[in-house]
């Protein structure tokens, strides 16, 4: 097991920090989900809408790779 420092000095095993980074893109991509939707329900243009579309399936394709699966189809 690969142990490397973190916070405050501490040692943690790589898969915490596997984790993190997998909670951190998690977190992003369930962000630009909602504020898509808040911009289309105030009226933004489609391009701010679609933009925020297009980077949540670019977070999306970073997941699956995060977690080795490639089956995931981006969204419509």
């Amino acid at each position: 097991m690969t142990m490397t420092m973190h916070d405050h000095g501490r040692l943690q095993p790589q898969s915490a920090l596997f984790d993190r980074t997998i909670d951190d893109q998690l977190l992003r991509l369930r962000g630009l989900v909602l504020a898509g939707k808040l911009l289309a329900q105030r009226g933004a243009s489609d391009a701010e809408v679609e933009e925020h579309v297009r980077e949540a399936d670019r977070v999306r394709a970073e997941l699956a790779r995060l977690i080795g699966d490639d089956g995931l189809e981006p969204a419509s």
